[in-house]
């Protein structure tokens, strides 16, 4: 065996070849943007389930309560919150050789589908991904945040690690549909965030019921609280159950939130569970 190698089970060592072991190089993690006081991710695992939904109406909900709020689509292959907010390529200007946020309904936005054609496929490898999001926070005039919250795409790769490494991502809220098709993924995300020391904010049922016009009755089309469940086994906060209402829909194809009205305040009521959370008396 060589001389100071004592792992066992090493090839090399049992042909007796000579080498060293050297131990894994540690993670480094920056904060990219120091002047956000509260870095939130909003989180799904897969797509389809409404996360950008959540992030863009809690980002409007939050101002309405009278925070600073950040909004940064890091989803760059699928953005969603140009759309949302009706911001277009084009609404970017600069100042101080910075980009300046688009900011729509009190929240500051960014997004590249405010920095690259929307109706073209961005194919691009994950250095440069990387790269396109550290600047929409580096190189972005985001000024004091008390809320800066991700939309981040769906999975658990390379992007999520990237941007937990570039910011201080305090916590995260889960969005999932009550089937188990939706939490299968959502278990996932959560268990990363959790195995990179970002704390689990709590879950929105995203899409919980329908309340039928004509009967007056909640229909649960996507199965019954089986997001809810999982927060109570998992020891999880239940931030909010969002119903399938189609002025939601709406709100996101005619380019203004809900949040903005917010009717029944659905959005308001997780947006203070949140800050409750985040900020006990």
């Amino acid at each position: 065996m060589a001389d100071g190698c004592s792992t066992e089970g090493c090839s090399s060592c049992s042909s007796g070849e000579t080498h060293s072991h050297s131990k894994p190089s540690q993670v480094e993690y920056k904060n990219l943007l120091p002047t956000a006081k509260n870095i939130i991710g909003i989180a799904s695992g897969k797509g389809g389930v409404g996360k950008s939904t959540v992030a863009a109406n809690v980002a409007v909900a939050l101002t309405k309560l009278g925070y600073k709020v950040g909004l940064l689509d890091a989803d760059v292959f699928g953005p969603s919150i140009s759309k949302m907010f009706g911001t277009k390529i084009g609404d970017v200007t600069v100042t101080d050789k910075k980009m300046d946020p688009v900011e729509m309904h009190g929240v500051k936005t960014m997004s590249i589908g405010n920095l690259v054609d929307p109706e073209r496929a961005t194919i691009w490898r994950g250095p440069l991904v990387h790269s396109a999001v550290t600047q929409m926070i580096s190189d972005v005039n985001w000024g004091d945040i008390d809320y800066f919250i991700l939309d981040l795409p769906p999975g658990t790769g390379d992007i999520q690690l990237s941007i937990v490494q570039s910011l201080k991502v305090d916590w995260v809220v889960a969005v999932s549909t009550p089937q188990e098709m939706s939490l299968i993924d959502v278990r996932k995300a959560i268990d990363m965030f959790q195995k990179v020391n970002v704390k689990v904010l709590g879950i929105v049922e995203n899409m919980s019921y329908f309340v039928c016009d004509s009967c007056d009755k909640k229909h649960y089309i996507f199965g019954d609280s089986g997001a809810k469940k999982y927060a109570e086994q998992k020891n999880f906060e239940l931030l909010g159950q969002v119903p399938l209402i189609d002025k939601i829909m709406n709100s996101g194809e005619e380019s203004v939130p809900y949040a903005v009205t917010d009717e029944d305040h659905v959005y308001e009521n997780i947006a203070t569970n949140m800050v409750k959370i985040m900020n006990p008396k």
